[in-house]
């Protein structure tokens, strides 16, 4: 009986993690130029940074669904007898939502293709939450490194900065997160889907992962999912970068030197000059990845790949 307990359980927290998903979904209907559904249309999407290709059908009432899909860009394609090769380019998946895509298929020979690269976005109708999708890019373009006489209480580069995005919200670093009038400090953090909130000593930099690490960083202010109804205060949802097909990196070095400051006024250092207060602080790291390559032995393009993260924040008080 006890070992039939113990599969139980290892089956439920099985499920646990995998509907805490860190994925996005793609759905809609796939019709003629008449708007006439067109069942068993064989539907791929292949995700242009690994190759990795994801194949469904529309049903016979023309809806399809890919769902559990790597976020990423996507190229999708649709071939049908009798109609034009239909391909979407440059689809953009973020993680943890469910876009749509209609397909309309026109008649024709399948040697010939429709081909889409950019749709203007529609209201969202697939869910009623209310989220924000932040990439790398944009992150990168925040002050995630806390400047004057908080840079020591905000230490390494901090993701949640992407909190000064969001209309309702109130960040301080390793003091407080409150979103939306809720109580303080109830939100969750969930990294590739898995719970990393701290919930015993509230310092933010304890949990947070590297910035120069994250693909994207989602932020769930209301109306969550079923699933997710232990959030309070806003739920956070990273993704880390991963591997592709090509060999990518990159090093970066962030620092603070009083040389570089202005001298107090009216001051001074006793050798010609104005007083400078010691500032001395340096966040620095490098990522790198790729596919796996072995000579002669073993080519890892579409198939196996690996992402390597370093950083380290080191502060010089007197």
């Amino acid at each position: 009986m006890r070992k039939y307990s113990l599969i139980l359980a290892g089956l439920t927290v099985a499920t646990a993690a995998f509907a805490q998903s860190d994925r996005g979904t793609i759905t809609g209907t796939v019709a003629d130029s008449t708007g006439a559904i067109v069942a068993r249309a064989p539907i791929e999407a292949r995700q242009l940074e690994t190759g990795a290709t994801f194949e469904t059908a529309s049903s016979a009432t023309g809806n399809y669904t890919l769902s559990q899909l790597p976020t990423g860009t996507y190229e999708m394609t649709v071939t049908v007898p009798g109609f034009k090769t239909f391909v979407r380019r440059n689809l953009t998946l973020p993680v943890a939502q469910t876009i749509r895509i209609d397909i309309v298929l026109e008649v024709g020979s399948r040697a010939e293709s429709v081909t889409v690269t950019e749709l203007t976005p529609l209201l969202k109708t697939e869910s009623g939450d209310l989220s924000t999708n932040v990439t790398t890019d944009s992150m990168n373009s925040l002050p995630v490194l806390g400047i004057g006489a908080a840079a020591s209480g905000a230490g390494i580069r901090n993701p949640y900065a992407v909190l000064q995005l969001l209309p309702g919200a109130d960040w301080r670093p390793d003091v407080s997160i409150r979103i939306n009038g809720m109580p303080t400090n109830t939100e969750s953090m969930r990294i590739e889907g898995q719970d990393s909130t701290n919930g015993l000593i509230y310092t933010q930099s304890m949990v947070q992962p590297s910035v120069d690490a994250i693909q994207e960083f989602a932020v769930e202010t209301s109306n969550f999912a079923a699933e997710f109804g232990q959030v309070g205060g806003g739920y956070f949802n990273v993704t880390m970068k991963s591997g592709t097909n090509a060999f990518h990196g990159s090093a970066y070095e962030y620092f603070v030197n009083e040389v570089l400051n202005a001298g107090t006024p009216f001051t001074n250092n006793k050798a010609g000059g104005l007083i400078r207060n010691r500032q001395r602080r340096n966040d620095y790291g490098f990522t790198v990845g790729g596919p796996v390559l072995i000579p002669k032995l073993f080519n890892g393009r579409d198939k196996l790949f690996f992402f390597f993260n370093f950083e380290q924040y080191r502060e010089t008080v007197i």
